[in-house]
């Protein structure tokens, strides 16, 4: 499951693990240690890969900077969660102010931060990472669905809410 930070990428993949009964794998829930650390790269490469050995599994994020294709090569499917980029910002501002209130934890004791909703800086702020990243994501997955080397893989793009409910509608385990 892949998207832009904000797009409901987890969420979905959540529904799609609880529809067909398999583990869902947060890539999030494992890079962004206490304190927002990332793990180091060779660690998280690890992590990941020994969670995605089960045959089925639904991981969403990407992380190519330090996983490669190391998903993918083990995938059968991608799941593209392209919402227009106006209700990404809405949905990501919507969801960073609310967990910023309500002080939920995401993982690993780490919390939204109200200083973090302001910055400017994309590795400060979830909201300016899915502004800078945006165009960027699309760009790369549309050029992956005609790539050679993730020609094994079906790639099923998904641009609006109730696309996505039809798709889970149609969803049945193998």
């Amino acid at each position: 499951m892949v998207g832009t930070s904000g797009s409901g990428k987890s969420s979905l993949a959540r529904r799609i693990s609880r529809q067909l009964g398999i583990p869902h794998i947060e890539l999030d829930a494992i890079h962004h240690r206490a304190g927002w650390t990332p793990l180091p790269a060779e660690q998280f490469r690890a992590e990941v890969s020994e969670r995605i050995g089960p045959e089925s599994w639904v991981a969403d994020g990407a992380y190519h900077s330090k996983l490669g294709s190391l998903v993918w090569d083990r995938a059968d499917t991608v799941v593209w969660f392209d919402l227009p980029k106006a209700q990404v910002m809405f949905q990501i501002i919507r969801r960073s102010v609310s967990r910023a209130i309500t002080r939920e934890e995401l993982w690993n004791g780490n919390r939204e931060n109200w200083r973090n909703l302001f910055a400017l800086r994309p590795e400060q702020s979830v909201i300016m990472w899915a502004w800078t990243t945006y165009d960027r994501n699309r760009t790369r997955y549309l050029a992956a669905q005609n790539d050679p080397a993730f020609a094994h893989l079906t790639f099923i793009r998904v641009r609006s809410h109730r696309a996505a409910d039809r798709f889970l509608a149609d969803l049945t385990p193998h």
